[in-house]
């Protein structure tokens, strides 16, 4: 079995159990981690992925698709951030702004993208943002992770995301 076709597998499994009756917060809260740490750095992430691999409360879009046999993915969530070409976010109940932070870190390390670079001044950050950084993914492109917590649909709810910002000059 591929690498992709395992995680793919396993976070669809994730998701599987963690529906089940008595399935507990912390079993959706590390489903939503490991969905968002597995696939939202992934170049290769369409809309339909998204849909597939992501929790019910993500938002993507890719205006710029890596792989020309991709669609642009048009917003699906809120309105494209300014600047940027691409985001992918989950959001699940509760406060889990430091498991955030550590799925985030491990992702990109995973993907070998250590290059830290300032945050945009011109960047607008989401509403309840406690954690962002910006790496430098390759010379002309840029990513802003940000970690917070928002009014959700049943509370204060966690939201991780991703944006990948429009090429440099």
């Amino acid at each position: 079995m591929s690498g992709v076709t395992f995680k793919a597998t396993a976070c669809a499994l994730a998701m599987v159990i963690a529906a089940l009756p008595g399935a507990g917060a912390a079993d959706s809260t590390t489903v939503a981690l490991s969905a968002f740490a597995e696939n939202c750095f992934s170049p290769f992430m369409t809309a339909r992925l998204a849909s597939e691999r992501l929790p019910a409360r993500h938002d993507f879009y890719d205006l710029r698709p890596f792989s020309a046999s991709n669609a642009v993915s048009p917003a699906q969530g809120r309105a494209i951030t300014p600047g940027t070409d691409r985001r992918c976010e989950v959001a699940f109940d509760g406060r889990a702004v430091d498991a955030g932070i550590d799925a985030i870190a491990g992702a990109l390390a995973s993907e070998g993208i250590t290059s830290k670079v300032d945050v945009p001044e011109d960047f607008a950050l989401q509403p309840g943002t406690q954690f962002a950084a910006a790496r430098l993914l390759n010379p002309q492109r840029i990513a802003v992770v940000q970690v917070g917590t928002r009014p959700g649909p049943n509370g204060v709810e966690t939201f991780l995301n991703v944006e990948r910002l429009t090429p440099l000059p």
